[in-house]
């Protein structure tokens, strides 16, 4: 009842001219407040307008086919990595799980990240929404495979091995000593210590949001201008957990 709930609420905000969600159930929302409202109060320090972002691109995924998120991750590439830049939301519970740092691509940029790409090789972070897939034992330890859902942006993830891992370069340490966390071959790379709960927390099918303001991502995303056949591996475009090994 609570997920149904949820695909409700997340369906309605298509429909609300100020994109505020609609509350999760009458027994899961507290006295009307609104899953926008709750996520947002949960987290003081993530841009409102980045959540918003984040909360239509997974309610237009839902519309086209895919999997109604219990939790939702999201990551704010406009901020430099020397900050913490991610949130793991309970959308079913509107609370905040965790907040911490994570790494950008080394091709992305220095301290902060400006340039992104959907292309193999490129050690660029790309951007828009993913599944986060199946969870595996890799070089990097415990991991989790993405799959980008936006054709053009970032549905080559799978291919470029784009996935969730912990990496001893993303610690406050290397803030205090290089003023930045160090940088991934792409990869989204997260704090050794949490890596485990990042990906217990994500793994089979919950979604996550990379923002960065790039204006054609903005004007051109299916997901933020929601319309049918928008997802990557929706209908006509084969299977959203592609082939990679």
């Amino acid at each position: 009842m609570v997920v149904r709930g949820l695909k409700r609420a997340l369906f309605m905000s298509a429909c609300v001219a100020t994109f505020i969600l609609s509350p999760l159930s009458s027994v899961a929302a507290a006295q009307g407040e609104s899953l926008f409202a709750g996520l947002s109060r949960s987290a003081p320090n993530l841009d409102p307008q980045v959540l918003r972002y984040a909360l239509d691109a997974t309610e237009c995924a839902i519309h086209n086919g895919v999997s109604t998120p219990s939790r939702l991750a999201v990551i704010d590439f406009s901020l430099p990595s020397s900050e913490q830049r991610l949130w793991i939301f309970d959308l079913e519970e509107k609370a905040l799980l965790l907040r911490d740092l994570v790494a950008h691509g080394r091709n992305s940029g220095d301290l902060e990240s400006t340039q992104f790409s959907n292309v193999e090789g490129s050690h660029q972070s790309s951007i828009g929404l993913f599944r986060a897939a199946e969870s595996y034992q890799g070089k990097h330890g415990y991991s989790l495979r993405l799959d980008g859902l936006e054709p053009g942006f970032n549905d080559l993830a799978r291919q470029r091995a784009i996935v969730i891992h912990g990496a001893d370069y993303v610690d406050p340490s290397w803030v205090d000593a290089y003023g930045r966390i160090g940088r991934s071959l792409g990869c989204p790379a997260v704090r050794q210590e949490i890596s485990d709960q990042v990906v217990d927390n994500l793994k089979g099918g919950q979604l996550v949001f990379k923002y960065y303001p790039d204006k054609e991502w903005l004007a051109r995303s299916g997901l933020l201008n929601c319309g049918s056949r928008t997802v990557a591996g929706g209908p006509g475009q084969g299977n959203v957990q592609g082939s990679g090994s």
